[in-house]
């Protein structure tokens, strides 16, 4: 028996130094989200004029707050409007990262501690104040471009109309996004062996020629990470349009489907059907992530399936 134990012993030293963040895990995450799951299969029924403490029951209701959610135009409408922003962001943002890490990774690039942290600099900003100074900038009665383009003789352009809100906010995210993509993808250039680029160079390869045949090549699983992170964050985009809301009219409050929510929640007082969009989005969020792993996963981590 003694020896068992001391076999044992070492073999539950691992789960002790696992126990505080699995604890943290499960307080913070899997709780919420049960407890989440739990409110979005509840309702509360009013009866009668809904006075008093027994006039509002809260009762077993099924999946009927996620037909709700799946029925309702709003939400479908705002789905819509962040697959326009995804559209216009990630690609501006993993494009301009990645130049960026292929600029400072040259041989011919200079002063580069400070340009990394010239770039980065932008994503230590928390997302309101970045909002609320591109969104004072963007005002023609405040903003110093719309000052100068009206001294020069021109129009003040209409940053905040219809169609011009979605490039505004997602230039916001774009600012403050593509700092941090760079560092991911300079990071994983500096681990590429830099024999390939010296053989490369004794082949006669262009600088031009080794960052699309090797870098790009090379930099495809830290491009796919910065995607589906990038991916996650589109679709639970909030602080930038609720921020920028209150100057303009385009904006409603239910513009993005985490905007809905918190309306559903907090303004409507319905805390089931916002705890039901909740869940559906996380489950979209999730199939899109894995269903886009699944899909490249081949290419990008061959050598590891």
């Amino acid at each position: 028996m003694r020896q068992r134990s001391r076999r044992t012993a070492p073999a539950r030293v691992p789960y002790a130094f696992l126990s505080p963040a699995i604890a943290l895990f499960v307080v913070f995450m899997v709780v919420p989200i049960g407890y989440t799951v739990y409110l979005s299969l509840r309702r509360v029924q009013v009866s009668g004029l809904g006075l008093g403490a027994a006039a509002r029951a809260e009762h077993f209701a099924g999946l009927d707050n996620y037909r709700q959610v799946l029925d309702d135009g709003e939400f479908w409408h705002s789905a819509l409007r962040v697959l326009i922003y995804g559209c216009l962001l990630v690609p501006a943002m993993l494009g301009l990262a990645l130049l960026f890490a292929l600029l400072l990774d040259s041989p011919r690039a200079r002063a580069r501690r400070f340009s990394r942290v010239a770039i980065f600099m932008p994503y230590a900003v928390p997302a309101v104040i970045a909002s609320l100074m591109w969104g004072f900038m963007y005002l023609p009665s405040v903003g110093p471009g719309q000052y100068l383009l009206t001294k020069a003789g021109g129009h003040p352009l209409d940053l905040l109309g219809p169609t011009s809100v979605y490039f505004s906010v997602a230039n916001i995210a774009l600012w403050g996004g593509t700092g941090f993509n760079m560092v991911v993808l300079f990071t994983a250039l500096r681990a590429v062996p830099s024999e390939l680029y010296e053989a490369a160079r004794i082949d006669g390869a262009t600088e031009w020629q080794i960052a699309w045949r090797i870098k790009i090549p090379m930099l495809t699983p830290a491009l796919i990470m910065t995607f589906v992170f990038s991916l996650i964050a589109t679709l639970q985009v909030f602080s930038e349009p609720t921020t920028l809301r209150p100057l303009t009219n385009s904006l409603p409050s239910n513009w993005t489907p985490l905007m809905k929510i918190y309306q559903d929640a907090f303004a409507r007082d319905d805390i089931h059907l916002a705890a039901a969009a909740s869940v559906v989005l996380a489950v979209a969020t999730l199939v899109l992530s894995f269903g886009f792993l699944r899909l490249v996963q081949r290419r990008a981590f061959g050598a590891e399936t």
